[in-house]
């Protein structure tokens, strides 16, 4: 493993998330070694099939915003995502973004409250990528499809993790975020430990009936524990530590496997 210099560390409330309770609620492969470069989807307006952000912050949503606008928001989407991955979210100003943006701060204050807006408008689309990937978690069966079926998840769960680096970096930051911000990313990943825990409960009723409900009795603990190892691993590979993509996404469904399958 090769540690990355001058990289950030990760943040203490989303480093603790196995400790709290699930009541709070709710791509290509990046080459191996290679930091994943974000970039918004392709321009074409904010109706089916586009992301979220692209709507704007809180000055935008009562108006609908026309070619000319939804592509001014690109700009400073991107602008905003590129000094937030280069500086740091605390360090980057609405000046740093405007000028990337090549606009002004008259235009910026259009559709962005602040920094924080423009934030959330990222978040939004990293948590409607994130709820795709969680619904899509699959009945894992004690069989060769079930394993290829698992690590075919996996696999896009790390892909949409990459895509999205940026923005879970900040929310791993506790002392940045605000505690609704924080909230909706704490709910998705609860939500995604449920939907292991249903992938589970249900290979378990479906393959393993006669071990008398053994897999079932930790599963929802055995699900935050591989949240928790998605999370990080993801994490790692996004910011801090070289390690080869493929391998990692071997070895996190083997893991998985096992802990759906253990005697």
């Amino acid at each position: 493993m090769e540690m990355r210099g001058g990289a950030r560390r990760a943040g203490g409330r989303w480093a603790s998330l196995a400790s709290m309770s699930p009541e709070v609620g709710h791509g290509a492969t990046t080459p191996e070694g290679a930091r994943s470069q974000e970039a918004m989807p392709p321009s074409g307006g904010s109706g089916p099939g586009q992301p979220p952000s692209l709507r704007g912050g809180a000055p935008a949503q009562e108006r609908a915003l026309g070619a000319q606008g939804q592509q001014t928001v690109r700009k400073l989407l991107e602008a905003g995502l590129a000094e937030f991955d280069e500086r740091g979210f605390q360090a980057v100003r609405v000046d740093d973004v405007v000028r990337r943006a090549k606009t002004s701060h008259g235009t910026f204050y259009l559709y962005f409250l602040n920094k924080d807006d423009l934030l959330r408008a990222l978040l939004r689309d990293a948590l409607h990528d994130m709820e795709r990937v969680t619904d899509e978690f699959p009945v894992v069966t004690s069989d060769e499809a079930g394993r290829a079926a698992l690590r075919t998840w996996v696999q896009g769960f790390c892909d949409t993790y990459s895509a999205h680096a940026t923005v879970i970096r900040i929310l791993s930051q506790a002392e940045i975020v605000g505690e609704e911000v924080y909230g909706d990313g704490l709910q998705l990943l609860f939500r995604l430990a449920e939907a292991i825990t249903q992938g589970m409960t249900a290979a378990g009723a479906g393959d393993r009936a006669d071990a008398g409900g053994g897999l079932a009795e930790h599963a929802e603990l055995t699900a935050v524990a591989l949240m928790m190892m998605l999370e990080r691993v993801n994490y790692l590979l996004s910011v801090e530590v070289r390690l080869p993509r493929a391998e990692m996404v071997d070895r996190l469904t083997s893991i998985m496997y096992a802990a759906f399958h253990s005697a």
